[in-house]
């Protein structure tokens, strides 16, 4: 026998959470498309060289194999590589500019911890073939409008510039881009292990806390006031992004109330398409942490009770009256209302009724002998254990009217 189990970083989702899941998905992709960004999708597996050299440091988390053809290949890291790939290749099919959205899993072979998996949804937007920080203001105004529409009282973009950084070796900012995590000396620590002197080390984290914002934070920060966000972001200087393609405007999500890290993370990225073209196309966006979001909804208590909204059950008298059972179920779904025929006309009516009772279904058709000689039907609410008879064609109307 197999013992049933998951592998570590990956999971299942039973209803609940899946359901959890898909109230997100749902919040998000309306957003999405509420700033008229299009859906693409692109494959689980790429060749391994999309992705090499694109990513930093990280590359160890790459799951990486050999196909059956001998093909050196990896499954998705992220999705703005392989985005960047698609405009290379589809040139004649890609209007710039170009905003889209992706909503699919990636796999990163990276220790599990609190709200980080193995395999995990990433929802990413981006806009290509703008180089003016109108491109950025308008993701970072579409990140910070996500977490409104999802509940979150007061979302934060802790925003910086990646140009800041220009006299600064990438090997620092991967250090400095955890001081959130680690601390001043844990920081100092790192870049003392990179080859800085400790007093160097020191002075190159004190210099960029001392940082100012530049003209194009300057006219983002404008452009988020016109939209009202005033109070919805902030400049940090120490904020670095660890991503080696990153090359402009760099921000995060932060909630106050939720103290386990951020909760989306975008920047600018302007030799990406590049790399996979001769053409040079600009481009900002972002992810969401999709894991960590559910994760600080469920915490801060902002999901509603959720179900798959089913409205009545329609119960089977008996093998005999099966199809009866059927037409009422097939009359109120051409009438828009959700239901559920019990799958197993063997089971005696009162393990039906409890069936009821245990999915939270509200109302319970039941049709035996009595109500196809009348051509009615007797309509059950679960909540109060009151019943009626009604005719059958009033059916639909009556549960539509049930707040």
């Amino acid at each position: 026998m197999i013992t049933p189990q998951t592998l570590k970083g990956f999971r299942d989702f039973l209803p609940e959470e899946a359901q959890k899941r898909q109230y997100v998905i749902d919040i998000i992709r309306r957003t999405f498309e509420l700033y008229s960004f299009e859906p693409i999708e692109t494959p689980a597996i790429e060749y391994l060289e999309v992705f090499t050299g694109n990513i930093g440091e990280d590359e160890k988390l790459f799951y990486k194999f050999t196909d059956t053809g001998g093909r050196k290949v990896a499954l998705r890291y992220d999705q703005t590589v392989p985005t960047c790939r698609l405009i290379a290749q589809y040139p004649d099919k890609i209007t710039l500019p170009f905003k889209r959205y992706q909503i699919q899993t990636v796999w990163r072979a990276e220790k599990p911890q609190k709200g980080r998996y193995r395999e995990f949804l990433q929802c990413d937007a981006d806009i290509f073939g703008v180089d003016g920080s109108t491109a950025d203001g308008e993701t970072i105004a579409l990140s910070i409008d996500i977490y409104k529409n999802l509940g979150f009282k007061k979302p934060i973009a802790i925003i910086n510039d990646r140009e800041l950084y220009k006299d600064i070796p990438y090997k620092a900012i991967v250090a400095i881009d955890k001081l959130e995590k680690i601390g001043d000396e844990g920081v100092i620590k790192e870049l003392v292990e990179k080859g800085y002197k400790k007093e160097e080390a020191g002075s190159l984290l004190d210099s960029v806390k001392r940082i100012n914002p530049n003209d194009k934070l300057t006219q983002i920060f404008s452009f988020l006031d016109n939209y009202g966000m005033r109070n919805n972001y902030q400049f940090k200087p120490t904020l670095a992004r660890s991503f080696s393609y990153s090359t402009g405007p760099i921000w995060e999500i932060v909630i106050e109330e939720f103290g386990s890290g951020s909760l989306l993370g975008g920047e600018r990225f302007d030799s990406l398409v590049g790399r996979f073209s001769k053409r040079s196309v600009s481009g900002t966006g972002f992810a969401v942490g999709f894991d960590r979001t559910v994760l600080a909804m469920d915490e801060l208590g902002l999901f509603p009770t959720l179900s798959i909204k089913t409205k009545v059950l329609v119960t089977v008298f008996s093998k005999e009256f099966l199809s009866e059972s059927q037409k009422i179920t097939k009359f109120l779904r051409e009438n828009g209302v959700n239901c559920d025929l019990y799958p197993d006309p063997n089971d005696k009516l009162d393990k039906q009724l409890k069936y009821a009772n245990k999915k939270n279904i509200p109302y319970v058709v039941i049709i035996g002998p009595d109500e196809v000689k009348n051509n009615k039907i007797t309509i059950k609410n679960m909540k109060v254990k009151e019943q009626s008879t009604i005719p059958q064609n009033e059916l639909a109307q009556y549960l539509k009217k049930q707040a």
